[in-house]
């Protein structure tokens, strides 16, 4: 969790930094207001491909417990099933 709040951070700062940059540009403001726009949908996009990434990370490292997980279980019910034939014959 901590990864994630510092990359959401780190992007919300940068995309203050450059609303703030736009802002005291001197151009005219519509210029300002299409640049703005466009620098906008550019660090949604960024945050986007961000945090897909990271979902992606997310999602990889549930498979892969879940993966061991499920072969612990199964060497579990072997190693159970191994003991309750013991017994038996005993």
């Amino acid at each position: 969790m901590r990864l994630g709040k510092i990359v959401i951070g780190v992007i919300a700062g940068a995309a203050a930094g450059a609303v703030l940059g736009v802002l005291y540009a001197p151009l005219k403001g519509s210029m300002t207001r299409r640049r703005i726009a466009r620098r906008g949908t550019d660090y949604a996009n960024d945050a986007k491909e961000k945090f897909n990434e990271y979902i992606d990370v997310i999602t990889d490292e549930y498979d892969t417990i879940k993966e061991e997980a499920m072969d612990l279980i199964g060497k579990g019910k072997e190693k159970a099933a191994s003991m309750t034939k013991t017994k038996r014959f005993r």
